[in-house]
């Protein structure tokens, strides 16, 4: 539970939150829910996505549940610094397909008082820890993992499972391409896939 800063405090305070999980566990609702609950909080909201991030709109962020957010599609997390200044809270989506940068652009603007929330996938679809979410979960304030529900034994999904042949580390998908696994499931497809590989 977050409670919005309705006072104007000087110096204001910032954080970092971040909200982690697998595809389909409701990451980007989160990270809608906390920001609309800014707004009506009266707060400066700025919203960033990456730009290659384009699976349901162009410039809005919308969950897998239709739920949508005014966004600003941004080609570099250095551009965030740059548009995102003297706002009360940022939000940051699909953090996971950002540069290497995005780390310091969010810890420069909590020390400056902006409350930073940012969602994104903590691996990627061979279990392995993605892209800047890593270093942003060690330097976040909060932290809330969440999860989706494996389609193979109906327990907590952690993992994003990969069903389409495919073995670029980006590949921009829905339910055609992915499907959420449970620690367990997700280990017994990938050892089907490497004896498939041996076998082939």
């Amino acid at each position: 539970m977050f409670i919005e800063q309705t006072k104007r405090v000087q110096p204001r305070k910032g954080w970092i939150e971040v909200v982690a999980g697998c595809m389909f566990s409701g990451k980007t609702e989160e990270l809608i829910r906390r920001l609309k609950r800014a707004k009506i909080a009266k707060q400066q909201v700025e919203i960033f996505k990456p730009s290659i991030e384009s699976r349901y709109d162009e410039i809005n962020i919308v969950s897998h549940d239709s739920n949508a957010i005014q966004s600003t599609p941004v080609p570099a997390s250095a551009n965030i610094l740059l548009l995102g200044h003297d706002v009360d809270v940022i939000g940051i989506d699909e953090a996971q397909f950002f540069d290497d940068q995005l780390p310091y652009v969010c810890e420069t603007l909590a020390n400056s008082g902006t409350r930073v929330i940012v969602a994104g996938l903590d691996m990627d679809y061979l279990g392995k820890p993605f892209g800047p979410m890593p270093h942003l979960l060690a330097i976040a304030d909060y932290i809330s993992k969440v999860h989706a529900i494996c389609m193979n034994c109906g327990d907590l999904a952690t993992h994003s499972h990969r069903i389409v042949n495919e073995s670029s580390l980006i590949l921009l998908g829905e339910k055609e391409s992915y499907i959420p696994l449970c620690r367990t499931c997700f280990v017994k497809e990938q050892k089907l896939i490497q004896l498939e590989l041996n076998a082939g």
